[in-house]
């Protein structure tokens, strides 16, 4: 059978599983053998399958296959980050990021080639949109750390090369099989979606049947302004985002997280920090500062000076918002909050 003919075995959940192997005359409990051999001991391979008879290897290799997918280059910051420059099957590129911190490792998971939305500080956006990734795709990025590598990972964040609400039939399949006790096993409390305001897709994820936790990526605190920075704000405007994501809270009592890259003379001034401090409180919302890392497509943004982030922490701790600074790690390998463009080095 032609491989385009064949099914993915990542996009399939066990039932699925066991309806596909009954069809083909294996027994339905082969399926969960299957998923033990993938999902908890690596194998992309039916041949290592030795629990499985030899008849029933050649079936699985006639009408199932994994995704193609290749790793090209893995690079490590000064500062405990390593990113990974992965080859898609149709040779496109996309970037998966590791932060250690702490003893704590979080992985930065892309959900597009490039981005449509286009915001001055991303070098994904400026790349431009390609296509976005299947689910399989985006399950192999935590799928290759997990266990291929062996990496214990405490935190999945949807924050690399694209807008996660953009592609959100994807998105929501790749959250079951992360979810799922038969597959990646991952509790919803360790999933962060990220999104830069789509509020259709705020409104499907507030309904999905898997409550993960969200953050805005906000960055101004006016409309105007928004839109100067961000284009997407032109489409939807801050008080509608802000709206859907306290109706989030409101149905899943997760906390939201506003993350907001500080730009040196343009979101932080005092103004600013009050401005933000009203939202954090509007949507009980916990703050991320992200000090601006540089990318090549806007050389006129500069990063604030450290004495600029303090002050702006300082007029937010006066008002008693939750906030942390967050200095984005991998910077010297391109890796930090914006720089993924899914190129190699």
């Amino acid at each position: 059978m032609n491989s385009k003919n064949k099914q993915d075995i990542f996009l399939l959940s066990l039932n699925e599983l066991e309806r596909e192997l009954l069809r083909l005359r294996i027994q339905k409990y082969r399926a969960k053998q299957i998923f033990e051999w993938i999902y908890k001991k690596g194998a992309l391979d039916f041949g290592l399958m030795t629990n499985l008879s030899v008849s029933q290897r050649e079936i699985l290799y006639e009408n199932f296959r994994f995704p193609t997918f290749k790793l090209l280059e893995k690079q490590h910051s000064e500062d405990g980050a390593t990113k990974y420059l992965f080859e898609l099957h149709d040779g496109r590129l996309i970037e998966t990021v590791l932060i250690s911190f702490k003893k704590r490792n979080t992985i930065c998971i892309s959900t597009q080639v490039g981005c449509k939305y286009g915001c001055v500080f991303c070098a994904s956006g400026a790349r431009g949109f390609t296509r976005n990734l299947v689910a399989s795709e985006i399950i192999m990025q935590v799928f290759y750390l997990k266990c291929i590598e062996e990496v214990k990972i405490d935190n999945y964040v949807f924050m690399g090369m694209g807008e996660p609400l953009d592609n959100c039939s994807n998105l929501e399949q790749s959250i079951q099989i992360m979810n799922s006790k038969n597959q990646l096993g991952i509790a919803a409390r360790r999933i962060t979606v990220s999104t830069n305001g789509i509020i259709p897709g705020i409104e499907r994820l507030k309904n999905f049947n898997i409550q993960v936790n969200l953050a805005l990526s906000l960055h101004a605190v006016t409309q105007e302004k928004r839109k100067s920075i961000m284009p997407v704000a032109s489409k939807y405007s801050l008080a509608q985002v802000l709206k859907a994501v306290l109706h989030y809270y409101e149905k899943t009592h997760r906390i939201p997280t506003i993350e907001y890259i500080l730009l040196k003379n343009i979101n932080d001034k005092a103004e600013d920090a009050s401005g933000l401090a009203e939202i954090a409180k509007f949507l009980k919302a916990k703050v991320n500062l992200i000090p601006y890392s540089p990318v090549s497509s806007s050389k006129h943004l500069r990063r604030p000076m450290k004495t600029d982030v303090d002050k702006f922490l300082d007029k937010l701790l006066e008002k008693r918002v939750n906030v942390t600074v967050r200095n984005s790690k991998g910077r010297d390998i391109k890796a930090a909050c914006g720089q993924l463009a899914g190129l190699k080095k």
